[in-house]
């Protein structure tokens, strides 16, 4: 069996050239019989921060509800390369990789800044939703242009996404 191609994850200074979706003090609930967070908040991480990133280019529940649109996560891949403990500070952050009529394709990154290492990586796919039909639809135009505008402001970084390969738009 060939070897995998070994992906370059950014360090804690590339990813703070974006913008912070959250930043937290990990609590105590949060810590499992191995004595650091358990994998379920990884993806906790992830959803508080998610609709923050829609939310920074004006999309917020308001707009959502009276549009009738939402966006449901379609598909998702998770790396874990550091521990996060209880009382660590985390931020994350969130970089757009692509996207087509119905879908968008993006990571989003956990940064253990006590320890200034990245923790983990959440690789996704997320798709317009027709909420009264509920099913995919194509993204209404200012929403598309919202989510262009994201990927223009992120393809100026000088740091390539450490894709998993397997997952896209």
């Amino acid at each position: 069996m060939p070897e995998p191609k070994k992906r370059v994850f950014p360090t804690p200074d590339q990813l703070h050239e974006l913008p912070v979706q959250l930043e937290k003090v990990v609590p105590p609930e949060w810590e499992d019989r191995n004595g650091h967070v358990n994998v379920q908040y990884y993806l906790t991480l992830y959803e508080l921060g998610g609709w923050v990133i829609l939310e920074q280019i004006g999309f917020d529940e308001e707009w959502f509800t009276k549009h009738h649109v939402s966006v449901f996560d379609l598909e998702h891949h998770l790396n874990y390369l550091a521990e996060i403990r209880i009382g660590d500070q985390v931020k994350t952050f969130h970089r757009v990789a692509g996207y087509s009529s119905k879908r968008f394709h993006g990571m989003y990154f956990i940064v253990n800044e006590t320890a200034n290492r990245l923790a983990a990586t959440v690789e996704y796919v997320a798709g317009c939703i027709d909420m009264k039909a509920r099913c995919t639809t194509e993204f209404p135009d200012a929403l598309a242009a919202g989510i262009e505008s994201l990927r223009l402001e992120h393809q100026r970084l000088d740091w390539a996404l450490p894709l998993c390969g397997v997952i896209g738009p």
